[in-house]
C-alpha cells in the first residue's frame, strides 16, 4: 500500500501552485495503488535492485502527465553538470522534480541530496519524492525504514524559520 506525507510552507498551503502539485501527487498515488501497478513495484523492490527497476514501472505514467525523463539543462551555472533530476515538469512560472529512490535513500543521504537539488534548481521549487516503506538490500539483511527516516529528515524543512526554496514536497512511500 502507498503512503503519502505532505508538506508545504504555511503561506503557499492554499495556493493554486500547490494544488497543481496535490493533483499530481494525487494521480501518482492513485496509479500507484492499480494492483498490477503495485505488483510491479513491489516486484521491483526486491534486494539487489536499482531504483531504475521501480521507475521504469512509473515512466508512462510521468510521461502521461508531462514529466521529462532526466531533464538537462536545469542547473546550467553549477560546476557539477551532471545533476539532473528522474523526472522534470514545467508548472506556470516553477515546475516539479520528481525523484524515484530505492537503496541509497537514508544510507547515502540521497534524500537529502534530492532536496538539494530542488533548492538549487532555478525552474522547479516543489518536489516529489519517492521511497520504500521498508528496504531489504540482501536477502539475508536487516529491513529498514527509508520512508519514516526521510519523514523526519525533510518535515523539518517546513517548519517556520527553517525554510528553503523547496516550497513544497510530497512524500510517497510505497
Amino acid at each position: 500500500m502507498v503512503i503519502q506525507a505532505d508538506f508545504v510552507q504555511e503561506k503557499l498551503a492554499k495556493s493554486e501552485e500547490w494544488m497543481s502539485v496535490i493533483k499530481l501527487a494525487n494521480s501518482f498515488e492513485s496509479h500507484m495503488r492499480e494492483k498490477s501497478v503495485a505488483a510491479r513495484i513491489s516486484k521491483a523492490n526486491q534486494p539487489g535492485s536499482s531504483s531504475s527497476l521501480i521507475q521504469a514501472v512509473l515512466l508512462e505514467h510521468a510521461t502521461k502527465l508531462g514529466f521529462r525523463n532526466e531533464a538537462l539543462g536545469l542547473f546550467k551555472g553549477y560546476k557539477n553538470r551532471g545533476l539532473r533530476p528522474d523526472y522534470f515538469l514545467s508548472l506556470g512560472d516553477t515546475g516539479v522534480i520528481l525523484e524515484i529512490m530505492r537503496g541509497k535513500t537514508n544510507q547515502n543521504n540521497m534524500d537529502f541530496l534530492d532536496f538539494w537539488k530542488c533548492h538549487i534548481c532555478k525552474h522547479a521549487h516543489y518536489l516529489l519524492l519517492m521511497v520504500p516503506q521498508e528496504l531489504k538490500q540482501r536477502t539475508n539483511g536487516a529491513v529498514s525504514k527509508p520512508f519514516n527516516t526521510t519523514c523526519s529528515h525533510l518535515s523539518a524543512f517546513f517548519g517556520e524559520g527553517n525554510y528553503t526554496n523547496v516550497r513544497g514536497l510530497v512524500l510517497f512511500g510505497y
